[in-house]
């Protein structure tokens, strides 16, 4: 087990609780490693997790490559990296919880309307944890991520929370203030300057009880104000989550807050309050499947390397979902494959941790502390982290460059935003930024086969090379071959001696947001080779894209530049 421990093992009166007997150590220990890389950022190397977990390097290693296999952790060089698809056990926590899915077209409009950021929180014992933000793009802006555990006492939404506390949790608060009195376990807020008796938070909460919101005047760091409304359960009418705008005292004292925008901010929470009242439950999606049987297959090929307790540990938290939110023992054997009793020592284990929680009628549900396993350093992916070390895949595959663009907002232009080049003599000089016509460019013309015809915009066609098409009519004729075959193919029309295909890369609404491209000399690779032989390659590199975009994408947004 790690050294260190933090807040999320400690029991009431602040000392490390007590491991049950029945807790897969395999299970703690893999995920002692995926918080220390989530506290660093998502990167470390195996010694920096040897001396944050206080774990042998054996097992570091051995640990790190079990997470490889199940897609969670790239083996980057020296370094453990974590990836989007580590995503989905945060994606499992807020698809059970469905408020994201409800109530964030309604936090984004007011974010529109105020022109300030919104957010959502859920309480998570004595802290508070973001599950969506709207943010704006200013340059001081915040940077708050979704699953950010922040201190309650120095937030906005912490005292509408803590006045629903039970004796217990009033006990649990006051022990880790106890304990750790600058916050230091609590990494995305700047450590405590001045400390604060605990009589003034109590004070918050019950003032927050009284009036139905609440005011964070720069408690968390100097120039940071929020003014915070609950958004109840309608079957319970406890605290759902908690509705928050947030500002600069560039822009807003606390004051100006509740007396200008806290109206405005309650009548957005009733409308948040309506949808949660009005929707359906939601019909369950189909859990994963084959999940036991890929373990043990992984286990027999990789031997030792492999842990297979932790892989199938890791699996139980992907049983829950839409429409699953409560499960019984029985049920997340059933979803997992794995045997009860396996099972069974899975939710010993998170519930120790943590991470899951017993709920009515011998059910358990996940926690948000689900997040603290890499989704918020992940929640700021974007497109180009995510497919760059599947262009470096697919370049040592085909020996090739290979690239990611977009369509420039204008329409007329692509922009290279990933590359990987090979190093050769005589290879295809373009760098990140370059910007390239559309209509003379393979990732431009699998982008423009996308958009309605009506919509497309090509600028001047101009003859860049002799082979360069310039009738609009025959561009437009190609642009429905491309949509047509999923591929385009530009022979030297760019320049002379280039040639390159390109796929597009698709969202989880099957819109093209980008496309992926090899460049070549054409001396290296005739027409019907870039079919045959790197076509296929360049495919399967932009499904691996775009898995990893459907599950970076289903909470956040994914940027594309």
């Amino acid at each position: 087990m790690p050294a260190k421990t933090t807040t999320a093992a400690l029991g009431v009166a602040g000392q490390p609780a007590a491991v049950p007997a029945e807790a897969v150590t395999p299970l703690m220990r893999g995920i002692a490693v995926l918080r220390c890389l989530t506290e660093a950022g998502g990167t470390l190397s195996p010694s920096g997790l040897e001396r944050a977990t206080g774990l042998a390097r054996s097992t570091v290693d051995r640990i790190t490559s079990t997470l490889a296999r199940m897609g969670y952790v790239r083996l980057d060089g020296r370094d453990a990296v974590l990836t989007p698809r580590l995503m989905e056990l945060g994606n499992a926590y807020l698809s059970a919880l469905r408020l994201p899915t409800l109530l964030d077209a309604r936090a984004d409009e007011l974010a529109d309307e105020l022109d300030e950021s919104v957010s959502l929180a859920v309480g998570d014992r004595d802290g508070i944890r973001f599950i969506h933000q709207a943010t704006r793009r200013r340059a001081m802006s915040l940077s708050f991520r979704i699953g950010d555990l922040l201190p309650a006492e120095r937030t906005a939404p912490g005292p509408l929370f803590a006045a629903e506390w039970t004796d217990e949790e009033w006990a649990r608060w006051r022990a880790r203030r106890a304990a750790d009195p600058q916050d230091r376990d609590f990494p995305a807020v700047p450590p405590r300057e001045h400390t604060h008796p605990d009589e003034e938070f109590e004070h918050r909460a019950a003032q927050a009880a009284a009036d139905g919101w609440a005011l964070d005047d720069q408690l968390i760091e100097p120039g940071l104000v929020a003014v915070a409304v609950p958004v109840r359960d309608p079957r319970t009418g406890q605290v759902a989550c908690v509705a928050s705008v947030v500002s600069h005292t560039s822009r807003h004292t606390a004051a100006d807050l509740r007396d200008t925008l806290l109206p405005r901010l309650r009548a957005a929470v009733t409308d948040m309050e309506r949808e949660l009242r009005e929707t359906p439950p939601a019909e369950p999606a189909p859990p994963p499947s084959g999940l036991a049987t890929w373990t043990g297959a992984s286990k027999q090929e990789l031997g030792r390397e492999f842990v297979e307790s932790l892989a199938r540990g890791l699996t139980v938290l992907t049983a829950f979902g839409e429409g699953r939110t409560e499960l019984t023992l029985t049920e997340v054997a059933k979803a997992t494959g794995l045997a009860r009793a396996t099972a069974r020592r899975a939710l010993i284990t998170y519930e120790h941790l943590g991470l899951v929680a017993p709920a009515s009628h011998r059910t358990f549900t996940l926690t948000p502390r689900v997040l603290s396993l890499g989704f918020p350093p992940l929640s700021r992916t974007d497109l180009s982290h995510i497919a760059t070390p599947h262009l470096s895949d697919l370049s040592a595959r085909v020996h090739e460059s290979a690239s990611l663009a977009v369509l420039t907002p204008s329409g007329e232009e692509i922009q290279y935003t990933a590359r990987v080049a090979m190093s050769r003599v005589m290879s295809v000089n373009i760098t990140v930024g370059t910007r390239l016509p559309a209509y003379a460019t393979s990732m431009g013309r699998v982008m423009l086969a996308d958009v309605p015809e009506a919509a497309r915009v090509f600028g001047e066609l101009r003859a860049l090379t002799p082979r360069t098409v310039t009738d609009p009519a025959a561009v437009s004729e190609l642009l429905d071959e491309v949509r047509s075959q999923g591929y385009a193919l530009v022979d030297e029309e760019l320049e002379e001696g280039l040639r390159s295909i390109a796929v597009p890369v698709r969202d989880r609404t099957g819109r093209v947001v980008a496309a992926v491209n090899v460049a070549m000399h054409a001396a290296r690779h005739t027409v019907a080779e870039c079919v045959q032989d790197i076509l296929p390659e360049l495919r399967t590199a932009a499904t691996r894209i775009e898995s990893d975009l459907h599950v970076a994408g289903r909470f956040t947004r994914v940027s594309a530049i």
